[in-house]
């Protein structure tokens, strides 16, 4: 099955994802236990970083966003934190992640980019690898999982995340069990529904979703206040 196999229709103001026969590795509504302050470092502090961090905080987890240059660096952010994000442009992953690789060993290294050109559509990578997968090998010995990267910035807001009392979806994937359960719940606690996929390279299907998403609201004209619901009967 394709990336867009699983989509069925779109609904006014977000875009209803519906699975009938999904595989088996997709878990819906994970049963979340995990309760803790998670000290969270992001690397980056644009609009995606910034609004992650803001829903993190308001969360109740601690939060060091580091930026190229000022007082806050990307390795203050990589030491700062048990689990990083990367939101940066993937273009520039591997010059990121490249001197932090020691700081990163054994940590969660979420990964919300998406593989673009310059003009927003997709950028193919070697043999077909999602940016996930490529950004693993970039960094060998940190827990890769994709998360957040089908959400616009725009909708990364409490106020924004829902329409008619459903979470936006955020689906999450990775190889290691105890890594996405964590994800998942930091992202429950950020007010979004998580959906989880028990391997990292689902992370094709997921950036294959955004690039969707790109193409409807800037390709298509229908803006960026939008977002996927992933419903199951």
């Amino acid at each position: 099955m394709n990336a867009f196999g699983w989509i069925c229709f779109i609904l006014t103001s977000g875009y209803l994802i519906d699975d009938g026969n999904l595989m088996s590795d997709v878990k819906h509504r994970v049963n979340l236990t995990v309760e803790r302050v998670v000290k969270i470092g992001i690397l980056g502090g644009g609009n995606v970083g910034q609004k992650l961090a803001a829903l993190a905080e308001k969360a109740g987890h601690e939060v060091v966003v580091g930026r190229r240059s000022g007082p806050v660096t990307f390795r203050d952010a990589a030491e700062g934190g048990d689990i990083i994000i990367l939101a940066v442009h993937y273009a520039v992953a591997e010059e990121v992640l490249a001197p932090l690789s020691e700081v990163l060993k054994q940590k969660i290294l979420i990964d919300a980019t998406n593989p673009l050109n310059d003009d927003w559509s997709p950028l193919v990578l070697d043999n077909g690898i999602s940016a996930a997968e490529a950004v693993a090998g970039m960094v060998p010995d940190t827990i890769v999982v994709k998360a957040f990267n089908t959400i616009f910035a725009d909708v990364m807001e409490h106020a924004e995340q829902g329409w008619d009392g459903k979470p936006v979806t955020a689906f999450v994937a990775g190889d290691q069990t105890d890594a996405v359960t964590t994800v998942a719940q930091i992202a429950s606690d950020m007010g979004l529904d998580p959906v989880t996929i028990s391997k990292l390279s689902a992370a094709r299907y997921l950036e294959g979703i955004a690039h969707l998403n790109i193409e409807l609201a800037l390709g298509q004209g229908g803006g960026t206040n939008a977002a996927f619901f992933y419903h199951r009967r």
